[in-house]
């Protein structure tokens, strides 16, 4: 099997996630990385194992070895960097969100499509294995037409005011926070399950924490680390700490979520119930290897993550055993082993895997959920 050489740019917290999946794949060999300057590159080539390294990601894309390039930066630097990897004819796997506006992601999916590379932005929640089996569920009509959809997004990483990370920063982060950050991966699931489209949304906005203590050292994301008094600034926050946003779907059914990054002891729990005319099923990411399923007229059942009992179109995303639990990790290889499957020439036709235009999806519905917010009405969301 030939193996393909991949450069990764930025190691924060989710660049080492992507690199552990892409070594758990056995035909990949990540080669290189990028950082912001040469002495955090070395250390983290150093730490990560990895050989070749770079202070300036445009010297990665030089490199003609690498055909593949994952982005794992900060947000505001997706759209340059994505542009200029696929200007220099590498395949893209870029950290959600594909951009920091609608614009940025319509000419990123323009592009990709003119130099007909394979691209994906990385909704990895859809590769929990259970999140396929419920789609089936859904198509094959053991749900029945979906009357409404409940559920949050909840996270406690931010409940401090001493808690801070660049993602709290619009000129970093992009003028939303909660809802991009979570509220994305919650609403790409739903249409993904679902098969329908949100054609309106009404949104409320709150921010809890209006100024907040900034390190004046860096703290990296869930590190968990306390400063000193004297080494934080009062710092104004000017992005949601929590959102609600009502949801009217295609078919005319009804939804709500909720995200909230102040919520305490939800360490990352994203949870949804879909109410069907025949039953209803729900699920939660902190307890991923199982399905509620709600019934009118027998009791509730609990179906397991085991390949002996899903949908047969469902095995391509299981590994182990029933009993033998996978979870987060296994949810960035098993989406990074489809997009492979593509780039090495092994699958072909359409894709299967979240692409561009998924990224450039959950931008436009970001965009009308800031924008019903601020005139607090009902906006409709252009198909």
């Amino acid at each position: 099997m030939e193996r393909v050489k991949v450069g990764v740019i930025g190691t924060g917290f989710i660049g080492p996630a992507h690199i552990e999946a892409l070594r758990r794949l056995g035909n990949i060999d990540v080669v290189a990385l990028a950082e912001c300057c040469d002495d955090v590159a070395k250390s983290k080539a150093e730490t990560l194992g990895i050989e070749r390294y770079y202070g300036d990601y445009r010297e990665l894309l030089k490199d003609g070895e690498i055909q593949s390039v994952h982005i794992c930066s900060p947000n505001y630097l997706h759209y340059e960097m994505t542009k200029a990897a696929l200007e220099a004819g590498k395949h893209v796997i870029c950290e959600k969100p594909l951009a920091v506006n609608v614009g940025q992601a319509e000419e990123l999916v323009e592009l990709a499509d003119e130099k007909g590379l394979v691209n994906a932005v990385n909704f990895n929640i859809r590769y929990y294995p259970l999140m396929r089996q419920l789609r089936l569920m859904v198509d094959k009509g053991d749900v029945g037409e979906v009357f409404a959809v409940q559920g949050s997004y909840l996270q406690d990483w931010l409940f401090h005011p001493t808690d801070y990370n660049w993602r709290l920063e619009p000129d970093q982060s992009g003028p939303s926070r909660a809802i991009a950050d979570i509220g994305s991966h919650w609403m790409d699931l739903i249409e993904f399950i679902t098969g329908l489209r949100i054609q309106e949304v009404c949104a409320d906005f709150a921010t809890f924490h209006k100024v907040r203590k900034k390190p004046l050292k860096p703290v990296e994301t869930y590190a968990g680390k306390v400063l000193k008094p004297e080494d934080y600034q009062d710092m104004p926050i000017n992005t949601e700490d929590y959102a609600t946003v009502l949801f009217r779907f295609e078919n005319d059914g009804r939804g709500v979520m909720t995200v909230n990054q102040v919520a305490a002891g939800r360490k990352n729990r994203l949870y949804f119930e879909i109410d069907g005319a025949k039953k209803a099923v729900a699920w939660e990411s902190e307890a991923p290897n199982q399905i509620w399923i709600g019934n009118r007229d027998g009791n509730n059942e609990i179906m397991m993550r085991d390949p002996s009992l899903v949908y047969p179109e469902c095995m391509d995303l299981i590994d182990y055993p029933g009993g033998h639990n996978e979870g987060f990790p296994d949810t960035f290889k098993q989406l990074c082993k489809e997009v492979y499957g593509y780039i090495s020439g092994k699958n072909s036709g359409p894709a299967s895997y979240p692409t561009f235009r998924d990224g450039l999806r959950e931008l436009v519905l970001c965009e009308k959920i800031m924008e019903s917010n601020k005139s607090k009405a009902w906006v409709k969301i252009p198909q």
